[in-house]
């Protein structure tokens, strides 16, 4: 069944509620798939946090788990054949006005992001 890209949710998200993904990465980097598919043309992705407020910096246990979202992009890409680039927000307000869209510059030819 071809995908036609990934949705991000961060777990504030009132639609989350311990479902509706189909892959969660926790604070720690450890990926916890779902039991059930959520969309049958996404692949749901949520990161533990909360992305509405305002960060001078990110921590590196953040910086730990946007390369993991990063990998698996790749990962899912490429096992479903849709581009890396198809990266969609759940909403406007998830996962949230400053989730860091500009730390998701992925390059499967070299593998930079």
């Amino acid at each position: 069944m071809p995908y036609y890209g990934i949705v991000i949710h961060h777990s504030v998200c009132p639609s989350i509620n311990g479902k509706g993904y189909d892959f969660f990465i926790a604070k720690n980097g450890a990926i916890i798939p779902s039991s059930e598919q959520t969309d049958p043309l996404y692949i749901h992705v949520c990161l533990e946090g909360d992305y509405t407020h305002a960060r001078t910096a990110f921590t590196p246990e953040q910086k730990e788990q946007l390369f993991i979202l990063n990998k698996l992009i790749l990962r899912l890409s490429e096992m479903h054949e849709f581009q890396p680039e198809d990266i969609f927000p759940h909403s406007i307000s998830c996962p949230g006005k400053l989730f860091p869209w500009a730390q998701l510059v992925i390059s499967p030819e070299d593998r930079y992001h």
